[in-house]
């Protein structure tokens, strides 16, 4: 599973792929970037990362739900 990160850059919100240089999604604020991944994951399974302004993490989806290892029952 591919892991993200979705952080402020500059004046705007970017979503990079772990390790990547360059943005898979680009918005002006938080919730537009917010929006476009949940677009953008719906064609690629993974775990995005949502960092706060600050740069701490703020929440962790996974993407199908369906693969989130919380709700796997072993």
């Amino acid at each position: 599973m591919k892991n993200y990160h979705l952080a402020k850059e500059g004046n705007a919100w970017a979503l990079k792929p772990e390790g990547g240089r360059r943005p898979v999604v680009h918005a002006a604020t938080k919730a537009e970037a917010i929006g476009q991944t949940r677009v953008y994951m719906q064609q690629h399974a993974g775990s995005v990362k949502i960092h706060k302004e600050d740069g701490q993490i703020q929440e962790e989806r996974t993407y199908p739900r369906s693969m989130d290892p919380r709700r796997i029952k072993s």
